[in-house]
């Protein structure tokens, strides 16, 4: 009787197991918003994610220089348009 009750108790327990795992990543939010990886496919999505991350703050460095460029030579401030100019050769792509 035993040796019939032992496999479906396991497999109750393995199928409840499995139930309960969350999913690898938190598809429904943008990479901003994600917190949570789990699994080789969370963590292939967290490495994803955060090479966008770092492309995105990049860009957003890039076009806040040009502003701020554009802004020193309508002001003529020399000092600040080779400041700009050095953070746009180290951010714009």
């Amino acid at each position: 009787m035993f040796s019939k009750l032992i496999p479906v108790t396991l497999i109750v327990l393995l199928s409840a197991c499995g139930a309960t795992q969350a999913p690898p990543y938190q598809k429904d939010r943008s990479p901003e918003a994600r917190d949570q990886y789990s699994g080789v496919e969370g963590m292939m999505q967290y490495q994803k994610d955060q090479s966008y991350l770092a492309r995105q703050e990049l860009a957003d460095k890039c076009a806040q220089a040009k502003v701020d460029l554009a802004i020193a030579e309508e002001d003529k401030n020399t000092s600040e348009i080779e400041k700009q100019k050095a953070i746009i050769s180290n951010t714009c792509l």
